[in-house]
């Protein structure tokens, strides 16, 4: 304990220099260069969808009818959600079948859908399917299922399990916050001129990259572990409280920089900052006793359960419109809603059972769509464009694969499972993309680092699999080399 509390303080104090001398250097550096005639007006298209293209094709009038009847509101949304739902849930299953986590399939399904591969190959089937005007209903209805998958984060999260994992969790955690932090913002001194939003201070880009880097997709990481079967096994159950310890933390950092991004001058952002510890504090000391007198007073049959899943809904949007309306994000309020249920309460696993199927299929899908059609992996067009991305997903891996890793084997653990734990601390998954959205919204992001972040998220995620069953392979080779040798002598 002594050892790892020393390293600790040794990364912290380190890494907390290296971060201050980064911001204070990009402090002094020039504002991004005045954007040119040409992505102004690329601006203007806007980042979703590119202009409608002419079409060649002759229609009778009643197809035309047909079609403006298929371009009205109810009709245009109900297409969309059939495409996008066929979509995620095949090329899900397709990976499902490879060995990968079906949300990987979801992911890509919302880029193919997008103008990155539709809209590249029939830029009119992609206008026709997803007109700008469409793209605000497809937003909010995103919103919510992003909402309820943190509300959905917090009820999983196992607080008794991170006590019982503290000492090492804490070190292996926070080594792959900071290390990856640190190489974000110092990419960010790369980045800024050439691909800051206008407007955007130095401060609010670096943070904002450093926080996007050292983010871990806990659910994601948790299904690699059952498909593997190794949920309940040592490395497993540390490689989960590891995560869970990241995201919270990441999650809070996060917080604290869109604070001070959206509060206007330090007295905006230290109200904002106490309004949210406050509330964070009335949660759990106040209304979390509450609600476990509730809930353990509420029968289990058919009426009061869907009482108490109203009831919970309510809570949970509650939740999230008072941190929105503070200024930091609806997300963080869901988050806390669902930490805030009390875990031994039987009810809360019959609330998860409920919410989770129907978000997982319906509401997810439509903001990895609403993400892909958002990214233009078009405005890569260059070769300094392509090796900045490169660059971005070299410095991800380094950052939090090598920094966990190294923080792992640093407490004692083997090789083997410091580097599982490592390659399943690097990956983003969905996690990820919910960051960069709201970076995105907020403004922070160009739309050009928003598409070299999303490909991050996908490489970052998709090489788990293939690196856990190469160690594993290594793993077994090894053993059975000691069993001959052990045998022959």
């Amino acid at each position: 304990m002594g050892k790892n509390l020393l390293i600790y303080i040794f990364l912290v104090v380190i890494f907390g220099l290296g971060i201050y001398f980064i911001l204070e250097t990009g402090s002094r550096l020039m504002p991004p260069a005045v954007p040119t005639a040409q992505s102004v007006s690329l601006a203007k298209q806007g980042p979703a969808n590119p202009q409608p293209q002419p079409t060649q094709v002759q229609t009778t009038s009643s197809g035309d009818d047909l079609l403006s009847r298929l371009q009205q509101p109810l009709s245009l949304m109900l297409l969309q959600i059939i495409i996008i739902i066929a979509a995620a849930r095949g090329l899900g299953f397709l990976f499902v079948r490879i060995g990968q986590p079906a949300v990987l399939g979801e992911m890509l399904a919302g880029i193919v859908l997008g103008p990155s591969l539709l809209g590249w190959l029939t830029p009119g089937t992609e206008t026709f399917l997803f007109p700008a005007n469409s793209m605000g209903v497809l937003q909010l209805l995103s919103q919510i299922g992003v909402i309820l998958f943190m509300f959905i984060v917090g009820l999983e999260l196992n607080v008794q399990s991170l006590r019982k994992r503290a000492h090492t969790t804490v070190l292996v955690s926070h080594a792959g916050i900071l290390a990856p932090f640190m190489l974000g913002i110092a990419l960010s001194l790369l980045l800024y001129r050439s691909l800051a939003p206008q407007g955007v201070s130095f401060r609010a880009f670096a943070l904002f990259m450093g926080i996007a880097m050292s983010i871990t997709a806990f659910p994601v990481l948790s299904r690699i572990l059952e498909q593997r079967g190794l949920s309940e096994t040592p490395l497993g159950s540390t490689a989960i409280a590891c995560a869970a310890v990241d995201d919270v933390t990441a999650w809070c950092l996060l917080a604290l920089v869109l604070t001070i991004a959206r509060a206007e001058g330090l007295g905006g952002a230290v109200l904002t900052i106490g309004l949210a510890l406050s509330f964070t504090a009335v949660m759990l000391f106040l209304v979390r006793p509450k609600i476990l007198q509730i809930m353990e007073s509420a029968g289990h049959d058919e009426t009061h359960g869907n009482g108490l899943i109203a009831g919970v809904l309510v809570f949970a949007f509650a939740s999230a419109l008072f941190t929105e309306t503070i200024g930091i994000h609806a997300l963080f309020g869901a988050f806390l809603a669902g930490v805030v249920l009390p875990p031994q309460v039987v009810t809360r696993v019959h609330v998860k059972e409920r919410l989770e199927t129907f978000n997982t299929v319906f509401l997810l899908p439509l903001f990895f769509a609403f993400t892909g059609l958002r990214t233009q992996i078009g405005l890569l067009d260059d070769r300094r464009s392509w090796l900045l991305c490169i660059c971005i997903i070299m410095v991800a891996i380094a950052g939090k694969l090598g920094g966990t890793t190294l923080a792992a084997r640093s407490t004692g653990m083997s090789w083997h499972d410091s580097l599982s734990i490592g390659t399943l601390m690097n990956t983003r998954g969905l996690m990820e993309l919910i960051a960069l959205n709201i970076g995105y919204d907020l403004g922070i992001l160009s739309a050009k680092v928003f598409a070299m972040m999303v490909l991050m998220a996908l490489v970052t995620t998709i090489m788990a699999g293939p690196i856990l069953s190469l160690l594993e392979s290594r793993k077994q080779k090894m053993e059975l080399v000691r069993t001959e040798t052990a045998v022959k002598t």
